[in-house]
């Protein structure tokens, strides 16, 4: 049986942690190279190529180049929109399933808690280790996508509203993805097995990206981007910190650990 050491881990949990989640951040850190290279990409020359051949339309010479760049463009940025939108239920399985309901059902939880790590303490590990380069993350592919389309918005012509362009542009992409770790860490405490926490935590957040970015901006009566991102993060921030909240009380309440130790 793998052993926890007492002493570093237990005065470090994050480092403990970061080790034993290595590869997911690996895997964070890729897909964050390649979204930035993609979008990078776009802006610097698949957009200035689309311009120069817009220019020389509608001669017929043209038509098969702008066609062809068009598809480059717009398929390109909605592919990478859509998938930044989808980042959250990515997250919010993981943590389900990896973070928390993996950790509780190998016992591997159980086992960090005999060894000077407080069951708070050791959510807080958890929590903080997965937020920090989540949220660091997310907030660098909102700024090169807020970049890439508000200076290349002649040429997308793409409406805001649309979930693709919304979420991964403002601030509603960071509040949404720690919305789904909060929620995919309640679900991992509350159900203790890694399968039905990732179901459960990626459904709730499925249905929280469905309402903030395909729903929320029709609740407006006079739609304007800023109150909708502004409105819709602090909901989503609100929902993140009752969702923790609630995962700290259940807990608490089943390690019969009441004011532990931070």
């Amino acid at each position: 049986m793998t052993t926890l050491a007492v002493g570093p881990t237990a005065a470090r949990p994050q480092r403990a942690v970061l080790r034993l989640h290595r590869p997911a951040l690996i895997v964070w850190g890729v897909f964050l190279l390649l979204a930035v290279v993609d979008l990078v990409w776009v802006h610097l020359f698949r957009m200035p190529l689309y311009r120069v051949q817009l220019g020389c339309s509608p001669s017929p010479d043209c038509y098969d180049l702008d066609y062809n760049a068009f598809t480059d463009v717009y398929n390109v940025m909605n592919l990478t929109g859509e998938v930044l939108s989808y980042v959250s239920v990515a997250v919010a399985a993981w943590a389900g399933a990896a973070l928390i309901g993996r950790e509780l059902e190998s016992g591997t939880a159980r086992l960090a808690w005999t060894q000077g790590i407080s069951p708070a303490r050791w959510l807080i590990a958890e929590l903080t280790a997965a937020a920090l380069p989540l949220v660091a993350g997310t907030t660098l592919l909102g700024l090169v996508f807020a970049w890439v389309r508000s200076s290349d918005q002649d040429v997308l012509f793409a409406d805001w509203s649309y979930a693709r362009f919304l979420i991964p542009s403002g601030p509603l992409s960071v509040a949404l993805v720690l919305a789904a770790l909060a929620v995919g860490a309640l679900a991992g405490l509350a159900l203790g097995r890694t399968l039905p926490a990732l179901v459960a935590a990626a459904g709730v957040t499925y249905a929280l990206r469905h309402l903030f970015g395909d729903k929320w901006d029709d609740i407006w009566p006079v739609r304007r981007y800023w109150p909708v991102q502004i409105s819709g993060t602090v909901l989503l921030l609100v929902i993140a910190a009752l969702a923790v909240t609630a995962a700290f009380a259940l807990l608490a309440r089943r390690t019969d650990v009441k004011g532990a130790a931070v």
